[in-house]
């Protein structure tokens, strides 16, 4: 019997290409003799997260959709046609068994090469909101996994959200105290993680700092990730800083986050969503304010579930963390209440779902 060769297409933003390479993860310990690639564009970060995780990459046009009436409807068509050939050479030459889509530019046009070649296709769609790309790819897919329960695609089955390893099997209570040493925090204090993610949060920044004596003053300590360039700063235009109060621009390894904190402010992608359930983490979400109200559905499961808070940007203020946070920081059993109904939603094993139907369809 032939090794399966595995094509895996999506790309543009961390938050397609992390489920993709946890899937070939998952795929490499379940079947190691299987061939896998990756397809993407070379506007997105796949061009280096890709190589990085030791995956061939092979790149095609990218074709966005045009979303109104304009000029770029004229040449659209021409466009697509040629990324299809492209993915249709590519799939030719790796021998694809299967495609594997999680989302992006990319994937229409490999959809298509697929189903002239006569190729099953595995879609996992990652928002409660599904993108246009996997709505098309869902229509002649084999199998589609969902990260979230209400997303509306025809025939799919929730299995989560892949992630790797060292987040969906963290043991928080294990981890508390190497963390919260490895990140300069003291041991045995109450900890609150506030994140905007990558790009930061200017609003939410703008609101930690306002509640930051608010906030120390339940004892508690915090970790600011403010986001790259966008360090807070006091009235003096020296970095804002307090006893208790611990501020970074980034940090690599949000594992470390999660272990470390008991209560964790962020946006509400749906990596972080699923993430934060599935380590158990109580979670007060602030949406993005743009976009078309996928992270608000995102969060909507979990927050009513009991395992997380909800809040619109505009409305994240000291006086909502007076009332909403401080609370929380000040009664353990409250956070362990939260605790409990965040990780009843926790999916760890999504990576592996989303695998064994690769290599199920592959064999077919």
């Amino acid at each position: 019997m032939t090794a399966a060769s595995v094509v895996l297409a999506g790309g543009g933003t961390a938050g397609h290409i992390s489920p993709m390479l946890a899937i070939a993860s998952a795929i490499e310990r379940l079947d190691p003799s299987a061939h896998q690639s990756m397809i993407g564009t070379a506007a997105g970060l796949e061009t280096r997260l890709v190589p990085a995780a030791g995956y061939e990459l092979d790149l095609i046009e990218k074709v966005p959709f045009p979303r109104r009436p304009n000029r770029a409807i004229l040449s659209f068509p021409s466009q697509f046609a040629q990324a299809s050939r492209e993915a249709q050479e590519i799939l030719r030459r790796r021998g694809a068994d299967v495609v594997v889509g999680v989302g992006g530019y990319v994937c229409p046009p490999v959809y298509r090469a697929a189903k002239k070649l006569g190729i099953p296709v595995v879609v996992h769609e990652a928002n409660a909101r599904p993108g246009l790309a996997n709505r098309i790819g869902a229509r002649q897919a084999t199998f589609v996994g969902t990260a979230f329960p209400e997303t509306p695609l025809k025939g799919a089955v929730h299995v989560g959200m892949p992630m790797p390893l060292h987040v969906s099997q963290l043991e928080r209570d294990q981890m508390r105290v190497q963390a919260r040493q490895e990140l300069g925090l003291e041991t045995d204090r109450t900890t609150l993680v506030v994140t905007g993610g990558s790009s930061g949060a200017q609003n939410l920044n703008a609101a930690v700092a306002s509640a930051l004596e608010d906030l120390l003053s339940t004892g508690a300590q915090v970790l600011h990730l403010t986001g790259q360039d966008k360090e807070v700063r006091d009235d003096t235009g020296a970095l804002l800083a307090a006893s208790g109060y611990h501020q970074r621009e980034y940090l690599d390894g949000m594992h470390l986050a999660y272990a470390a904190a008991d209560l964790i402010v962020s946006r509400a992608g749906a990596a972080t969503v699923c993430e934060v359930a599935a380590v158990g983490l109580p979670a007060a979400f602030v949406p993005l304010p743009i976009g078309n109200g996928e992270q608000e559905l995102n969060a909507r499961g979990l927050v009513d579930a009991g395992g997380a808070l909800l809040v619109k940007d505009e409305h994240f203020t000291r006086s909502w963390i007076g009332r909403n946070l401080l609370p929380l920081l000040e009664d353990p059993r409250l956070l362990e209440t939260m605790q409990q109904q965040s990780a009843a939603r926790g999916i760890t094993d999504a990576d592996e779902r989303m695998a064994r139907a690769a290599l199920e369809a592959a064999s077919r």
